[in-house]
This record gives structure tokens, C-alpha cells and sequence, in this order.
């Protein structure tokens, strides 16, 4: 007979752990992400916990669900005046920057496995629509990296800036995730033309963006006027809408992600009964997410593997870091005249995070040959741009001159 007393102490010891990591991470200035995933690896099967993780459905299931109640958060804590300023650059780079990233990067991949590949990571003859999976897979900036970092530093870039790089990393999500399932959809299905995947993307960004808002200024209304006997109840009532929204985008063909976002944008910016509980209690749930999250994917992956692909993860990390982030902002800010300091910080914080790797489990789902690599590349990719970026977030803001005194 099964018993559950061990599986809870073992839960237990890992969530405290993880609270004690995110007070380290505070006082080393990284990402606590990037602790969370080590536990995980710690607690794995090469690790001492030996616990093991090897389905990849259960893998993505807790990070999706991970994800939506992450998004949902962020988009309460959404300041609605501060981001109309950057809505115009903020929704150039969630699109077009996360669009042409994947289009350069992919072209990287596609050099480095493909016809002139000189790398041995038991992947030969890639193709231009695997490498775009690849590419769209890490297209995306991670919102829980990026507000960690701004919400824990003694050091802060300016509002305007914070602001940018906070609703471009809450929003662009959606978009990586539109990219990767459209180029799995081809690689399996082989139907889709690239003006047909336009349009789909196009198609499923409006209704999943009017969808979320509809939903959540109704959700408001609703809340202003339940009076319920219970104060604990309004912020189950708040999570349930964010899980409509993303159910009912998606049975019509929206994007779910993005509906999840929008619905918690609308909320947020509205006044409505016990906002302060229905903040807070999504503060929490939204940091229990995150620590399920990483820790489940840190357990997911197989640490002896990603020797075989460090010099591949490596090269492409740095291209992404130095060549296809920077290249990407200039295309999306340029027509907005910023100041090259402003324009230098915003291309160098493109911390990669937990959505890459939740969207590298996809490709284990569909079946797609060489998938493990897929994750295991991504992996490192993230890993070695928390590394590089996370560590450098601080320092790179006061050398740029872009700080300002916390509030």
C-alpha cells in the first residue's frame, strides 16, 4: 500500500529549502530561479534526494499550470498608468523582438547543425523548421527572472525602463509559445504554409487578448458585488476566472496565455472589494508556483547529460546574449529615439528562464525525434544566461547611468 507521509515530508523539505535559497539568492543578487532549479537537480536522480521525474507530460502539466498562475500574478501586479508610456515598445519587442530572435537564432542553429555543423551532440543533418524550434523555444524573456531581480535589488533601473522590460517579459510569453506549437504543428502535420502560421498567430493574439480583457473587467464587476461572507473567498474567485479565461481562449481558438495576462491586467488596474487579499493571496501562490515549478524541471533533467551539449548550449547562448536580443531591441526601439544607454540595458536584460524550459518538454510530447537534446540544449542555454545576465543586471545598470533610488 502507498503511503503519502513520505512524499510529504519530502515536499515539505524541499519548499523550505527553497525559501531559504530565494534569502540567499537575495543576498548574492541572482535569479532565485536558478537555486530552485539546482535543488531540483540536487533532489533528482543524480542528485542525493534520488527522486525520479521521467515523464515528460507530467513535466509540462506542472509547468503549464505553473506558468497560468505566474502569468495571472503578474498581470495583477501590472501597473496599468506606468506601462501605457511603453505600450507602443512593450508590445513591438513581446512581438516582433520575440519573432525576428527566433528568425536569427534559428539561422545560427541551422549553421551550427546543419550542413556545416562541427558539433557532436548525436544530432546531425538539422533542418531549417527543427532549428526555428529551437530558436523558439528560448525566444522569450522570463517575467519571473526579470521581477525578482528588480523587486529584490538595492539597485533599480529607471521606472520608464523597469517598466519596459517587466510588461515586455510578462507579455512576450504568449508569443513563444504561439511560435513554438505552430512549428510543431508543421514538423508533425507538414500543412502549414508560412503566411498560414502568420495568420494563425495573428488570429489566436486578438482573441486571446479581448477574451482576457473582456473577462477580467466582468471578473472586477462581479467581485465589487459578490459581498461574500468570506474574505478568503474573493481570491478564489479571482483564480477561477484567470482558469476560465484560459479554457474558454483556447476552446475558441485564442491564445490561453495571453488570455490568462490580459484577464489579470484587467483586474489589477480596477478598484473592487478586498483587492489587498486578493493581491496578496496571489503574491504567495504565484512564488509556490514558481518554487513547483523549477524544482519539478531541475528534478526533470539529467545533469551528466549536458556535457555533451555545453559547446553547442554555449555558443548559442552567447548569440543570443550579444547578437540576436541587441539586434532585435534595435528593430523594435529605433523608430522610438531611445538613448543609447537605455537602448545598451534593455538589450543586455533578456534573462532567459522558466518558459524555455516548460516549452523544451513540448517537443517530448509530440514525439519529435531528438527531443531530449532539444531539452537538454535549452537547458543550458537557460542556465548559462541567468549565469551571465542574472549576475550582471546590477553592475551593468550603474555602469550605463539608467539607476534610480528604490522606493
Amino acid at each position: 500500500m502507498y503511503s503519502i507521509e513520505p512524499a510529504l515530508l519530502i515536499a515539505g523539505i524541499l519548499l523550505m529549502s527553497a525559501v531559504v535559497a530565494s534569502k540567499l539568492s537575495d543576498r548574492l543578487g541572482v535569479p532565485s530561479l536558478l537555486l530552485f532549479l539546482v535543488l531540483g537537480m540536487l533532489a533528482g536522480t543524480e542528485g542525493i534526494g534520488n527522486i525520479a521525474l521521467s515523464s515528460p507530460d507530467v513535466a509540462r502539466s506542472v509547468g503549464t499550470v505553473a506558468l497560468l498562475v505566474i502569468l495571472f500574478s503578474g498581470g495583477l501586479d501590472t501597473n496599468w498608468s506606468e506601462v501605457r508610456p511603453v505600450l507602443g515598445p512593450g508590445i513591438l519587442l513581446s512581438t516582433v523582438g520575440v519573432l525576428s530572435t527566433t528568425l536569427l537564432l534559428g539561422g545560427f542553429a541551422w549553421l551550427m547543425l546543419g550542413t556545416y555543423s562541427s558539433f557532436d551532440i548525436g544530432v546531425r543533418g538539422v533542418t531549417w523548421l527543427e532549428a526555428l524550434l529551437l530558436a523558439a523555444i528560448v525566444s522569450s524573456t522570463d517575467a519571473a527572472a526579470v521581477f525578482s531581480v528588480f523587486r529584490t535589488s538595492p539597485v533599480q533601473p529607471t521606472r520608464k525602463i523597469r517598466s519596459l522590460l517587466e510588461f515586455e517579459s510578462g507579455s512576450n510569453d504568449p508569443m513563444a509559445v504561439l511560435l513554438t506549437t505552430a512549428i510543431l504543428g508543421a514538423m508533425t502535420q507538414g500543412t502549414s504554409t508560412l503566411l498560414g502560421l502568420g495568420l494563425k498567430l495573428l488570429g489566436e493574439l486578438a482573441l486571446g487578448g479581448v477574451l482576457g480583457v473582456l473577462l477580467g473587467f466582468a471578473g472586477a464587476w462581479v467581485i465589487d458585488r459578490l459581498r461574500l461572507s468570506a474574505a478568503g473567498m474573493y481570491p478564489i474567485f479571482g483564480i477561477s476566472l484567470g482558469l476560465i479565461s484560459f479554457g474558454l481562449s483556447d476552446l475558441i481558438g485564442g491564445n490561453g496565455f495571453l488570455a490568462v495576462y490580459a484577464t489579470g491586467v484587467a483586474i489589477g488596474n480596477r478598484d473592487f472589494t478586498n483587492r489587498d487579499t486578493v493581491l496578496g493571496f496571489h503574491d504567495g501562490l504565484s512564488w509556490l508556483a514558481q518554487i513547483a515549478m523549477f524544482i519539478a524541471l531541475g528534478l526533470f533533467v539529467t545533469p551528466s547529460r549536458l556535457v555533451s551539449v555545453a559547446g553547442v548550449s554555449i555558443a548559442m547562448a552567447l548569440f543570443l546574449m550579444f547578437v540576436a536580443r541587441p539586434v532585435s531591441v534595435l528593430i523594435c526601439l529605433l523608430p522610438f529615439r531611445p538613448r543609447r544607454n537605455e537602448l545598451a540595458y534593455v538589450s543586455w536584460v533578456g534573462l532567459r528562464g522558466s518558459v524555455p524550459i516548460v516549452l523544451a518538454t513540448f517537443p517530448l510530447s509530440y514525439g519529435i525525434t531528438d527531443a531530449q537534446t532539444v531539452f537538454d540544449v535549452v537547458f543550458f542555454i537557460v542556465v548559462t544566461s541567468v549565469l551571465v545576465q542574472g549576475f550582471s543586471v546590477v553592475p551593468c545598470a550603474r555602469r550605463l547611468g539608467v539607476t534610480e533610488e528604490p522606493e
